[in-house]
């Protein structure tokens, strides 16, 4: 499962809430006091994950108020359910042979936004068809999704390890790169490139796009790279094909040398739009080139990438262009994956079998109106901008066991890897039911595929037997698709 299909997987806990599953109390559960909430954004300079409550009220807490004894039915259909209702509402859902139980509660609000993401062009690409004559040019950037370059210039287009290189072969035509996330409004992005060479006969340029529509329609940053040696800034926007100049050509150097590492930032919030550039090798900054404010309809929402050109004139083609880092500071989508109801989901000590009991109505009771964190508070806590939480005592006793969690590490073609467990995100070895012992992993810190994920948070958290592998019909959760780990 890649990372951006993950950002379903908080739909999917909501959507399969009373999903069998079976085994002992929780061990390993967090204090409602230890888990601390996270705001929705304010801005960009907030851009995060975030989940809501309504406000609490009375009606919230209703355990006294309910009647008694409650009134039990067993619904029609597969697999077998039970209803629990007070005065003809519903107070509880329970599934036959699941620990899972569905209350209602206050409605809260569940959505994802934009991770950060660095793309530093750590891969060697295969060569890997992806079409009829289509491959695999600058790769896939992780938590950037794939790059898509220039139809008519593919083969200008190149990595070799830390650096996506253009090759301006030919003058008067541009080259793109754009990462495929169409949705971006707000953004604070970076790249960091250089040109191997002076131009001569005319002048060379890199930019960073924003607002990416295709490559007639954008917003650009851009630096000249003159033949004299000097450095110039312009802030531009295309639309169909016609350019205006926001921001008019500022001088940022002179005397510039071949390979010398420049860096380009951007920050557009709502109408706003910052800009400037300096020497890598400089500290930043602390003013903007460019501020000023546009708004463009067509230019709400785009891509992130990059554009370089030789101009008409330009004698000492080919010219290298090496961008060495692409980074994402912080991203707002046009529209969040989002998640609202009135489900509060919690686990039993063992898995219902369809007898009601007076232990089990207390139970229900107890839960009526609680806030105390459920299966889905837990699973909030791995979106981005989640606040670590550290282990108290236990088997990761100092360790992080709730904070944003990524998919997995790199492998040398910079895709991200599966396998990342519960145990390898806290870095902590962990003996399974059969004796089997597993150690610690430095490369999968903080990670969490699908089924390391789910293990988790039912797992870890709230205390479902856990099994080594994906292998036997044991009733604990195994590693695999959906429930089965």
């Amino acid at each position: 499962m890649s990372d951006t299909s993950r950002r379903r997987l908080l739909a999917a806990f909501a959507a399969s809430a009373a999903a069998p599953l079976t085994g002992l109390a929780p061990a390993h559960a967090v204090a409602a006091t230890d888990v601390p909430a996270f705001p929705m954004p304010d801005g960009l300079s907030s851009a995060r994950s975030w989940v809501s409550m309504a406000p609490l009220d009375a009606a919230h807490f209703t355990p006294v108020a309910l009647a008694t004894p409650l009134t039990t039915t067993v619904l029609a259909g597969t697999p077998a359910r039970t209803e629990v209702s007070s005065g003809g509402q519903r107070v509880a859902l329970l599934t036959h042979g699941a620990r899972t139980v569905v209350l209602p509660g206050p409605r809260r609000t569940f959505a994802e936004n934009k991770r950060p993401f660095v793309d530093d062009f750590q891969r060697t690409l295969p060569d890997l068809a992806l079409g009829e004559g289509d491959r695999v040019y600058w790769g896939t950037s992780p938590g950037g999704g794939r790059w898509i370059t220039s139809d008519t210039f593919k083969t200008d287009f190149s990595v070799v390890p830390g650096t996506g290189i253009i090759d301006l072969t030919t003058a008067g035509y541009s080259r793109h790169a754009s990462l495929r996330d169409d949705e971006i409004t707000d953004v604070d992005v970076r790249c960091t490139a250089r040109f191997d060479k002076v131009p001569t006969g005319q002048a060379c340029s890199f930019a960073l796009t924003f607002g990416y529509v295709s490559t007639r329609s954008h917003y650009r940053a851009r630096l000249s790279f003159l033949t004299s040696g000097a450095v110039e800034m312009r802030l531009e926007k295309e639309v169909d094909n016609d350019v205006t100049v926001l921001g008019a050509a500022v001088t940022l150097a002179t005397g510039v040398r071949a390979g010398a590492d420049w860096t380009i930032r951007v920050r557009r919030e709502g109408a706003r739009i910052q800009a400037k550039a300096w020497p890598s090798t400089s500290t930043e900054p602390s003013s903007w080139a460019f501020e000023l404010t546009d708004s463009t309809p067509s230019l709400t929402k785009g891509r992130v990438g990059l554009r370089a050109l030789a101009n008409e004139g330009c004698t000492n083609l080919p010219v290298r262009l090496s961008a060495s880092r692409l980074e994402v500071d912080a991203a707002n989508w046009a529209v969040l994956p989002t998640v609202a109801h009135g489900d509060w989901v919690r686990l039993l000590p063992e898995p219902f079998d369809g007898t009601w009991t007076a232990e089990l109505e207390q139970t229900i009771r107890g839960w009526a109106g609680s806030t105390v964190p459920d299966v889905l508070a837990y699973a909030a806590m791995f979106l981005g901008g989640a606040a670590a939480v550290t282990a108290g005592s236990g088997p990761a006793q100092g360790k992080q066991v709730l904070g944003e969690a990524g998919y997995g590490y790199l492998d040398p073609h910079g895709y991200l890897l599966e396998g990342a467990d519960f145990h390898e995100y806290m870095k902590v070895g962990w003996t399974f039911p059969d004796g089997t012992y597993r150690g610690p992993s430095s490369k999968q810190v903080g990670n969490l595929d699908c089924s390391g994920y789910t293990r988790m948070v039912y797992g870890y958290h709230l205390g479902v037997p856990l099994e080594r592998g994906a292998g036997g019909d044991s009733g604990r959760l195994r590693r695999g698709g959906g429930t089965d780990g």
